[in-house]
């Protein structure tokens, strides 16, 4: 990994540089790319299914511990009537276990479908995964979060928390796609972009 030095008020900071491998996530305006995959009841969902009902938001989470995606996860079922009253569905993608997706569920009571991303084949196709680099890893691993364990063949990469709404069409008309894990598409701005 390639190293920035980086002098400030004649301090040193030294600081990993940017990852080459870092995702940039799929633009508005193109085909949203179609995926199928198992829900939290074990039932198979897919994108083009879940177009016949309406457009679709799809949300991307890094897992169950973490308290930015429970608190984005919570919000969107509390405001689950709101996007069904636009005529839209929501869809949320997890590289975690399914036990995991599971506490997830009971942490957020969500009742919308859950996926678990076998082999990270959606969130590759949507370009938000990305891998975790070894210092990132000890630091969570001190916190008591081993990603081999909660993702388990899915290993140590996550998901950058992106939104996208796809209308009916197939067509991406809005992404929310900030690396910034802590800044999050809020309810409004979705329902904002949702059209009527």
């Amino acid at each position: 990994m390639r190293i920035l030095i980086i002098w400030m008020t004649g301090l040193l900071f030294i600081a990993p540089a940017i990852a080459q491998n870092m995702p940039a996530g799929i633009n508005t305006n193109v085909k949203a790319p179609e995926f199928s995959a198992q829900d939290q009841n074990n039932k198979m969902v897919s994108l083009t299914s879940e177009l016949k009902k309406g457009p679709v938001v799809l949300v991307f989470y890094r897992g169950q511990w973490c308290p930015y995606c429970n608190r984005q996860l919570k919000a969107l079922e509390d405001s689950l009537y709101l996007i069904k009253a636009k005529g839209a569905g929501l869809i949320a993608i997890s590289p975690e276990k399914p036990v995991n997706i599971s506490k997830t569920i009971e942490k957020t009571k969500a009742s919308y479908p859950i996926l678990f991303d076998k082999g990270l084949a959606i969130m590759k196709s949507y370009d938000v995964a990305y891998s975790l680099d070894s210092a990132t890893i000890i630091k969570y691993k001190k916190f008591g979060i081993d990603f081999t364990d909660a993702n388990g063949e899915n290993g140590t990469n996550l998901p950058v928390p992106a939104v996208y709404i796809i209308s009916q069409k197939g067509i991406i008309t809005f992404r929310h796609f900030d690396p910034d894990y802590r800044k999050r598409a809020s309810v409004s701005e979705i329902l904002m972009h949702l059209e009527d």
